[in-house]
């Protein structure tokens, strides 16, 4: 395809060494999230250190206790990713081979899936440590982008999750014979990955971090959170419509990859899941500044 560029040769894999017959390998994806999950933490820990930006002029906890919650976190995000991408997107094929769900080294998380289990993390952790829940789910919320965005970065350095088929000059053609299954010799694709980098990454973050430490949003419980939950559903929806549909709901009647079909026009798997958060982000929004 002419203008098309080439994907960039990047291995998956970091490193790897043998120890006693095994290989243990760093992957990008691996490290996107311990690096992704350390920038967050970081940017908890400067919140946390501003009084000013709270309400009272009180952090809702001290910055000691931010080991702990990262632990919570870390659980919620690998465990909620991982049921959710089983459930949400290939139950079928995890019912007959229920021994591979837990090898989350093959691949598969969905980001829905982990923001539950991240939201029952945050419960757990206020309910046990007596930590205000609104504010505490708004500065873990504040904290999310770094890691999205890295991992968006890893899934596109692993030629995973591309985009529909594309003659813009930006097109990539991604090497697997899956992307390539578009019945053409050569075809290339939407970059999703970095669209999805860009826009659920560095802007939703960028916008929380203005609206955090120059407008004070912080100062209303529960604002940050449906910031976050409206700004990512806005995000993801979009992205859809350029995103290759997922191969499961894909078929010559379907070929759009509707998880949900209204005839002319439908949603992607993507796209239901994130219009709940959309609208509850919103409300969410609405419901905070009415209290404030």
């Amino acid at each position: 395809m002419i203008g098309a560029l080439p994907f960039p040769n990047i291995s998956p894999e970091i490193f790897s060494v043998e120890v006693f017959g095994f290989t243990l390998a760093l992957r990008w994806y691996a490290l996107s999230y311990i690096v992704g999950i350390a920038l967050g933490w970081q940017v908890m820990k400067f919140a946390l250190k501003r009084s000013t930006i709270w309400p009272g002029d009180t952090a809702p906890m001290p910055v000691a206790k931010l080991e702990d919650l990262l632990t919570y976190i870390v659980v919620g995000v690998i465990a909620g990713g991982r049921l959710g991408f089983v459930l949400f997107y290939q139950p079928a094929y995890y019912l007959q081979n229920p021994v591979e769900i837990p090898m989350i080294w093959t691949g598969g998380m969905s980001f829905h899936g982990g923001f539950i289990g991240v939201v029952l993390a945050v419960i757990l952790f206020s309910r046990r440590n007596q930590v205000p829940l609104g504010s505490l789910s708004d500065v873990v919320a504040l904290s999310a982008w770094p890691a999205i965005f890295l991992v968006r970065c890893a899934n596109f350095i692993n030629g995973e999750l591309w985009g529909r088929v594309t003659d813009v000059p930006w097109a990539v053609i991604f090497p697997s014979d899956a992307a390539q299954s578009c019945g053409a010799a050569i075809c290339a694709r939407h970059p999703s990955q970095l669209y999805e980098a860009g826009l659920e990454g560095l802007l939703l973050g960028l916008f929380m971090i203005t609206l955090a430490f120059k407008f004070k949003l912080l100062k209303s419980r529960w604002a940050m959170t449906g910031v976050f939950l409206a700004g990512y559903g806005i995000a993801r929806f979009i992205v859809e419509f350029f995103r290759q549909p997922d191969a499961q709901f894909q078929s010559v009647d379907n070929p759009l990859g509707w998880a949900l079909d209204f005839g002319a026009w439908g949603l992607t798997m993507g796209q239901l899941l994130s219009s709940p958060m959309i609208i509850i982000g919103l409300a969410i929004l609405v419901w905070a500044r009415k209290r404030a």
